[in-house]
This record gives C-alpha cells, structure tokens and sequence, in this order.
C-alpha cells in the first residue's frame, strides 16, 4: 500500500507543479475556465468584440424530468459516494466482489417511474440506462467529461463523454462507458458497453424545442453459481485459499448478457406566445407536443452443457433468449400561464411485443411463444411555483389494455429559505408484473411458465422529505403493496440434493405488505474536519415473510479537508464505516437473471472499512481508496453479498475524473 500513496503523491505533486501558478485568485465558487481565455460573467475583454466571462455555471445538465444543474468540478464528500461504477450513490445497495454484478438491495423503493411493465431480469439492469437517465446538456463551449478508474484483475473502467454545440441553441453529446474485469473467483468476468448521444435544440424565435438520444448498450457477465462449498473454502479463513481463484464454483460453462437499443424523440411547437412587456419572460403560451420512443431488448441466458442445479433440461445445451420490442407515441398539448402554472394533457399509444423463438408443449399444457398488443391510455400535468410553494401532479389513466391500469403522483413543498426545505409527496400505481413474471421459456424444464391468473399489482406511497443545513435532511416513506409479485423456491416441490435451483418460480402475495423506511443524514463540521453520517430503518408488516429488508443501515465517514502547495491542490481523506443488521438476504439466480426469496439464512451484522485520499486540481479530482481494509484482521470470512456470493476483498483502487474546456 505504501508503493500506491507514494506514486499518488508523486503525480500530485507533478500536476501541482505544472499547474499551480496558472490557477486563478478568484473564489472557489466563480471558476473560471482558463483554458478558453475567458473572464467572469459581467467582467469585459479590453478588447472590442471579444467574448463575456465564461463560468461553470455555463455549463448547464438537463434531466428528462427538466431540472436543469450545472456541471460541478468540486470535490465533496458525496462526489466520494458516487464515485462507483454506477456513477451514483450506492448507500441502499450492496455489490457483488466484481465490478459490473448484481447488486443487492439494503434498502427498497417502489415507486415507479413508467406505466408499463420491464423485460425483466432487474439483477442485470442496474447499469442500463433508461428513459429517464439520459441527461441532455447546454453549454458555452465543448467540454469532456471523462472518469476512470481500476477494476479487479484484467480490466479498467472508462467513462467518456463529449458534450459540443453548433450554435447558441444546438447542443449534441456522444458518450461511451465500457469496461472489462476479470474478478477473483473462477468464471466471473464482466464486461459492459453503454453508448449513448443526445442533441438538445430551440429554434430561434424560441417556439420549437426538440431533443432526442440514441442509446446502444450491452452488458455480459460470465456466471459461476456461486461458492459450492463457501463453508469449508472461503470462511474457514484457510491459506490455502486465499488465492480466491482456487474456490470451487457450482459451474463453470454459463453467461448471460443483456442488449438493447432505443430511439427517443420528444419535440414541441408553441402555436401562441406572448411575452411579460417586452422582457423575454414568457406570460402565456399554447403548444403542441410528441414523444417518441422506439426500444429493442433481449435477455439471454446460455449454458454449454446444463447443470442438475437447475433441474432437467430439455437439450443437453442451454439458450434461453427472452426478446422485446416495445414502440410508445404521446400526443398533447400544453398551455402555461404565469398566472395559473403550467396544464398538460395527454394520449399515448403503447405497442409491446414480449416473445420466445418456440412454443413449449407438455402433456399437462402448452406455453406460447408470445404476449402482444397494444395499450392507448389518457393522461395530464400540472406545475405550478407561487413564491416558495411548488405543486407537481401527473396522472394516466388506461383506457384499452391488459397490463396497465392507472397512475397517480402529486407533490407539493415550500421553501422556508435557500437552506430549508420541506416536501410532501403521493404515489400510486396499478400495473401488471414485469414480463418474465406473466410469462417464461427455458430448456430447463422447470423453468417455463404461464401465469394468466397474476393480476396487476398495487403500490400506494406517501412521502416527506426536510432539507436543512442546519439540522440535515430527513426522509420518510410509508408504502402499502397488494399482489406482490416475487421469486421463490416452490414449497410444494420436491427437494433434490445438488439442485436447489431447479424450483424457483414466481410468486404473487395475496395479503398486503405495508414498507415503512425513514433515513437521516447529517455532517458535522469542526475546523477542517468533518463527520458525514447516513442512518436508515426499515420496518416491514406482513403475513408472510417475501420482502426481506435490514431494519438498520448506516455509513458514518470521518474525514479531513485541506488546501495543500499554497491552495493549488484540495485533498480530502478519511475512513468510511458500512454496516447493516442481519437479515433474510435475497439469493440471486443467474438463469433467470433475478434475486429470490430466501428464509433460511441470515447474513449481515458485519463492518465494511474504506479508507480513501483524494484529491482537486483545478478540474481534475484523483482518487485513491482501500477497500474493505478490514477484511486484513478479520477473525472469519462473513461478508456476503447474497447467499454462496462474497463480497470483495481487500483491495486498492485508483482512478480520476478529469473535465477538459475548449
């Protein structure tokens, strides 16, 4: 370890050097991008004509909700939390030992962000952006986004992204993250392609807006089974196999990959407008809109000899292959006043077609191949912010269709001041499961099902969210679920020793399930050092035990900030504290791609130990981290990520994120 700080603080000191009299004496929070020549916003050229003052708030991230940020080059303790392969906070999950697994879920939220039904296979999605993680962007100058940073064994993560503009109004970005690692353990490799570009564009007399992105991405995992004898190998602590390749593996001949493609479109035309005077606040306006939104997916499952983990087999090769194609149209027409807030209504077409290559034919039933058809539902929106009151609602409604029934979600909140805030929100939702649920084909033979008995599933949420600087945010949701809809081991079947995979089907709950989670978190601050704390509970009533959460979570960091080589350099170190209560962790099948329901053992109860020093030069933040050190003097091998699956091992990974300005 000692060799990895000594080679961080040699190139620190290098960038320092070759940096540090060029930084501008100006305040940390009105950046300037030097690079480009320019001065802050309202401070002139000398010269006649020459461009204003560019700042970082120029440069402005746009989410598919329209919030609108602006690109943060700071390095804070939560740019530490995201600082992960998902590139978010990863407080509520808990990853598999290899960069691009499955994560398992510490904490649950069911609120949903579409009306209609997911392929499936959710283990394998945690990378895979949606509709609604594309971000669009506008920005005075072409900027690159890039993150890197180390994997385990054979591999790298690179994150890359160019965001450039042909005129004021004409945005375009075109990134790509990929990444390869092999793991520890035997037949664990993981590999992942996510391509994606956008454009973002107002015509100039500002009544056409249009923006699209294009997204191609892929994700493939070699897949193991598991430990088979994690017992006697892995928590015995023995040497001989601390070599984590040298474990025993339930198989060593499957994979399973995820690939989709998707075209999205969503453009609107003002057909009135009228301005505030001759100010460019907008008074009134009525417009016309279409979203568009064509996507191809499959999930695959293959196997070069099949295993009695899974049962009998229909071939002696596995392919399973679950394909779909989905196509969604909405038409509406919006109206704002600045006066009575903004009023959307909407129609919308969905088209889906979920479908298997054969039909699968037994003497007790057969199986089709297919579920086809078409969803036309109604909709509408409302915003409206009066003073520090804002009000958000949106609704659809199906009115032909079989999967979806109805959707519901209002917020409103206030701000007392730019440090306290407070919002109360409502969710409800009826909608059938996701489509590997209703319908499913394996040459496992056990695997093939048709459940035309499911019926659609219920969430009711409410939920309230304090944001203060002073006494730190707390966040509160209450959760009723009808017909839960779940993986299990079948009770009623047979157990075979050697195939205790062979049973596992869905699932619906007939009784309520009532979730209740409530997280807090706070940092205190003492001169130049910090304690970030992060505290959650959960609470689950039920009549039968098939959602399986810990009631207590936390990560508390102790960390300290300081400018180093006269305020060129920004570090921050420090350790971070992970922990979780034991509880019924769910296992994870790799055939199907999903976790299950599991009551027969408990994991958790153990720490997670990472110490890290990072580092800011300009806008280049450096990143170093021990993970898990305490794994070094651990008595026994008790962390798991999922029932036969550990978590990592102490390791050392580095890597940075460096923002480029032209």
């Amino acid at each position: 370890m000692k060799y990895f700080l000594l080679f961080f603080l040699v190139c620190s000191f290098s960038i320092v050097s070759a940096q540090k009299h060029s930084i501008p004496s100006l305040k940390q929070n009105d950046t300037v991008l030097k690079k480009i020549g320019l001065k802050p916003k309202g401070i002139k050229s000398s010269k006649k004509g020459d461009t204003l003052g560019v700042t970082i708030k120029d440069y402005k991230i746009i989410t598919h909700a329209r919030d609108t940020t602006y690109l943060d080059t700071t390095l804070t303790i939560k740019k530490e939390y995201s600082y992960n392969y998902l590139r978010k906070d990863d407080f509520e999950l808990m990853p598999f030992a290899n960069v691009g697994q499955p994560y398992n879920k510490l904490g649950v939220n069911f609120n949903r962000a579409t009306l209609y039904p997911s392929l499936g296979a959710k283990a394998k999605h945690f990378n895979y952006a949606e509709v609604e993680d594309i971000k669009y962007y506008n920005v005075a100058t072409p900027m690159t986004d890039l993150f890197f940073k180390t994997t385990f064994e054979q591999g790298q993560l690179l994150d890359a992204m160019l965001t450039f503009n042909t005129s004021r109004r004409l945005n375009f970005s075109i990134g790509f993250k990929g990444f390869r690692s092999l793991g520890k353990y035997q037949i664990n490799q993981a590999e992942s392609g996510n391509f994606k570009m956008t454009t973002n564009y107002t015509s100039p007399n500002y009544r056409y807006f249009l923006r699209a992105h294009i997204a191609a991405q892929d994700i493939k995992t070699e897949e193991n089974g598991g430990l088979s004898n994690a017992e006697l190998q892995f928590e015995s602590r023995d040497p001989n196999f601390r070599d984590r390749g040298r474990l025993d593996v339930l198989f060593t001949n499957a994979n399973n990959k995820v690939l989709g493609k998707r075209y999205y479109l969503d453009h609107k035309y003002k057909l009135l407008r009228k301005r505030k005077d001759s100010s460019r606040i907008e008074k009134t306006s009525l417009a016309i809109g279409h979203q568009f939104n064509y996507e191809t997916k499959y999930y695959q499952f293959a196997q070069v000899a099949k295993n009695d983990f899974f049962g009998d087999a229909v071939l002696p090769g596995i392919d399973d292959k679950a394909s779909l194609k989905t196509m969604y149209n909405e038409a509406n027409v919006q109206f704002y006043n600045a006066t009575l807030g903004m009023l959307q209504g909407n129609i919308s077409l969905y088209n889906y077609n979920y479908y298997f290559n054969s039909l699968f034919i037994t003497d007790a039933q057969t199986i089709p191949y297919q579920l086809k058809g078409e969803e036309i539902s109604l909709g509408g929106t409302y915003q409206k912010e009066i003073g520090g009151f804002n009000v958000d609602a949106d609704i659809k409604y199906t009115l032909i269709g079989d999967l979806t029934g109805q959707s519901i979600n209002a917020s409103a909140g206030y701000s007392f001041d730019s440090n306290n805030k407070i919002n109360f929100g409502f969710h409800s939702s009826s909608r059938m499961p996701d489509y590997n649920f209703l319908l499913y084909q394996s040459e496992y033979i056990n695997y093939n099902w048709l459940n035309t008995d499911f019926k659609k599933e219920r969430v009711n949420n409410l939920n309230f969210k304090f944001t203060s600087k002073k006494w730190g945010d707390v966040e509160a949701d209450i959760t009723t679920l009808g017909n839960y809809t779940f993986f299990k081991v079948d009770p009623d079947a047979e157990f075979v020793e050697g195939a205790e995979n062979a049973n596992i089907r869905p699932f619906q709950e007939d009784k309520s399930v009532n979730h209740l989670k409530i997280k807090y978190s706070k940092e205190i601050k003492v001169g130049k050092f910090a304690l970030n704390n992060t505290l959650m509970y959960q609470n689950v009533a039920q009549s039968n035990d098939v959602l399986n959460v810990p009631s207590l979570v936390t990560r508390n960091t102790i960390y300290f900030s300081s400018d180093v080589f006269e305020k060129a350099m920004f570090i921050q170190t420090g350790v971070t504290f992970k922990y979780f209560s034991s509880y019924n962790m769910d296992a994870y099948n790799p055939l199907i791609g999903e976790f299950y329901i599991q009551n027969n053992e408990e994991f958790g109860a153990y720490p997670l130990l990472d110490f890290f020093i990072n580092a800011k030069v300009q806008q280049t933040r450096i990143y170093l981290k021990a993970e898990h050190f305490n794994s070094l003097f651990s008595k026994t091998n008790n962390f798991y990520a999922a029932p036969n699956y550990p978590y990592r091992d102490f390791v050392i990974r580095f890597g940075l994120v460096w923002n480029f300005f032209s």
